[in-house]
């Protein structure tokens, strides 16, 4: 859809502005300053661990053990006393050779890297909502300032007229009290106004980690480009990428193998073992005893009972698999549900937009009529004041709607796990440095 452009020429006047940013400067400040996109990078390369942790289990186990002590013995046969020390080094290594529940654990370790991934994934994605949504918010409360002082330049002209006109009797003086009262109003909406803006842009702040420069603006603010499809289309889209339907499907997948990790601790286990030891006797009597000693082997361990451990174990795997199974069911139905709904937004914001164009040409065509009737007196001043209002609502009206599309927009690509930073950049192009 094409946008009309809107200029929106006030800068950010309650924070220095060294340069202009777009989207995508702001998302790299945040990148590298939002705490909660710090936290999910942390648990990301935590999870990276789990695939080594998990491969652990299936290689060699060596160990080093040593031993050093005094002895002494009290015997009652002639000469049997002795003091002697004695130490000892031994080596042990041990190989699985076949333990289930150690493979099945090193599977689940490289699903859990994946679940790490995709929630980095979401960070990522949640923090381009984020920004989007901080971004637009303070645009939003430009454009509203710039509105509003719009309309304080027109009132403070009629009011003005109004004064001259009563002044050489063509006019009563309700219309200069009208005029002085649109005009305090308007001030006390401009108050309002700052210090949403001003909240708005400490939010951004906290996002990115310092004061924002001047953002850049919209010139076609509508050119995000959305799939034409249908919204069972993207419903079914969503359901097979949504990034949280795809963690749950994973988990799935883990509360599978916990089912069969547990289930092997029925099996046997088999390792091949080694060592080697080093015992010395020091002035054992009169002879100082040295021995060496070493082994190589297999071991098999067949558990055969374990007071229903494992049974129990098995049961309660079963029960956790089941209850992944119905999680990523309502997983699967939310992100149907986010897409529908971000779908929908997107469908009546465009026609908003529309309708709201197409209401700005009329109420502008309105003013210029109601200026014309002033002028040839069939018009009253309170009656400009009015149109021009209305004028001022429908631009106001236009550029939020414009933001609220853009926003759907990206919440649409986020339903169906498609979000990405270039999806911001993408707007970038459409966007140009607010004058200072």
């Amino acid at each position: 859809m094409q946008f009309k452009p809107l200029s929106l020429a006030l800068a950010l006047a309650l924070a220095p502005a060294a340069h202009a940013e777009n989207l995508s400067a702001v998302f790299q400040d945040a990148q590298a300053y939002d705490a909660q996109y710090a936290a999910a990078r942390a648990a990301y390369q935590a999870g990276q661990e789990k695939a080594i942790q998990g491969r652990a289990g299936l290689l060699p186990n060596v160990n080093l053990g040593g031993n050093a002590q005094y002895n002494k013995i009290d015997s009652s046969l002639p000469g049997g006393d002795a003091d002697y020390a004695s130490n000892g080094l031994s080596l042990n290594a041990t190989q699985p050779l076949f333990r289930k529940q150690n493979m099945v654990q090193y599977e689940q370790s490289k699903q859990q890297v994946k679940i790490a991934e995709m929630q980095l994934k979401v960070a990522e994605q949640d923090l381009i909502l984020r920004v989007a949504q901080a971004y637009f918010d303070v645009l939003q409360s430009q454009d509203n300032i710039a509105f509003i002082n719009a309309q304080k330049s027109a009132i403070s002209e009629q009011l003005a007229s109004a004064k001259r006109n009563f002044e050489v009797g063509t006019a009563t003086i309700t219309d200069t009290h009208e005029a002085q009262a649109r005009y305090d109003l308007a001030v006390a909406q401009e108050i309002a106004e700052q210090n949403s803006l001003a909240i708005r842009l400490r939010a951004l702040e906290k996002l990115i980690g310092k004061p924002p420069g001047a953002l850049d603006i919209f010139v076609e603010p509508g050119a995000l480009k959305v799939e034409a499809e249908s919204i069972d289309t993207w419903a079914a889209r969503a359901t097979e990428g949504n990034l949280q339907a795809e963690i749950q499907r994973i988990a799935k997948t883990i509360a599978d193998q916990e089912v069969e990790r547990n289930r092997a601790g029925h099996y046997p286990t088999l390792d091949a073992v080694a060592g080697y030891t080093i015992n010395n006797n020091q002035n054992f009597g009169t002879l100082q005893v040295d021995t060496r000693a070493a082994s190589i082997g297999v071991q098999l361990n067949l558990p055969i009972y374990q007071g229903g451990l494992v049974n129990s174990r098995v049961r309660e795997a079963v029960a956790n698999q089941e209850k992944a199974r119905q999680d990523l069911e309502a997983a699967a139905r939310d992100a149907s549900l986010q897409a529908r709904q971000a779908w929908l937004n997107v469908s009546s914001g465009a026609a908003r937009v529309k309708a709201l164009e197409q209401a700005l040409t009329s109420t502008q065509a309105q003013l210029d009529s109601t200026k014309l009737g002033l002028q040839v007196g069939v018009r009253t001043s309170l009656d400009v004041l009015n149109a021009e209002q209305q004028v001022l609502s429908a631009r106001r009206d236009l550029a939020g709607a414009r933001y609220a599309y853009l926003l759907a927009g990206l919440s649409l690509k986020a339903a169906v796990g498609s979000l990405n930073p270039a999806d911001l950049a993408e707007i970038d192009q459409h966007l140009k440095p607010a004058v200072q």
